[in-house]
């Protein structure tokens, strides 16, 4: 399982349910990333998308622990263990967590990569990503060149996490007895 998340200088991700910022680059290296892969999301991040529809060309899986919504074309998954649970069903290097913070928050140890857009600039966030430079299990190992787009300037990079928890659900189980 991998994960993909834009940032700024303080790790945030968000403001009011809306990214920080909207670069280009970074939605093309998303799309490219996750088409014709799973995405898992919170509800918060589904209602965000344009509709809110379902991402094309993805499978596309929401937690959420509202047990009432029902959407078209859209996995529901209720507690982590039902998470990873339907996840079992795929390969794990097709699964991305895409947002927002407290799905994030759940998955991040058991991903074993992580796509991180850094922007250099600082905006409001109420939403943050936890610091991977100051989580001594992961490191990053791949950064683009500084690129820019409008006032800000940005680069893409690759951290691995050292110590990957196993989500799949036999272990998650055995672990849990």
């Amino acid at each position: 399982m991998k994960l993909i998340v834009a940032v700024d200088e303080q790790w945030g991700i968000g403001c009011n349910g809306k990214l920080l910022v909207t670069i280009p680059a970074d939605m093309q290296h998303f799309k490219e990333k996750t088409k014709g892969k799973v995405v898992v999301m919170g509800r918060g991040t589904f209602e965000s998308l344009p509709g809110p529809k379902p991402l094309q060309g993805r499978i596309n899986i929401v937690l959420t622990k509202n047990i009432k919504i029902h959407w078209e074309s859209v996995t529901l998954c209720h507690s982590l263990l039902q998470l990873f649970s339907c996840l079992s069903l795929y390969n794990s290097e097709d699964i991305f967590v895409i947002g927002g913070e407290s799905v994030y928050r759940q998955c991040l140890p058991y991903c074993s990569e992580a796509y991180i857009t850094k922007i250099s600039n600082r905006h409001h966030a109420d939403t943050c990503f936890p610091n991977l430079d100051k989580l001594p299990e992961w490191q990053c190992v791949e950064e683009s060149s500084v690129q820019s787009y409008k006032d800000s300037t940005y680069r893409f990079t690759t951290y691995k996490n050292l110590e990957q928890r196993d989500w799949r659900i036999k272990k998650l189980m055995n672990n849990m007895e």
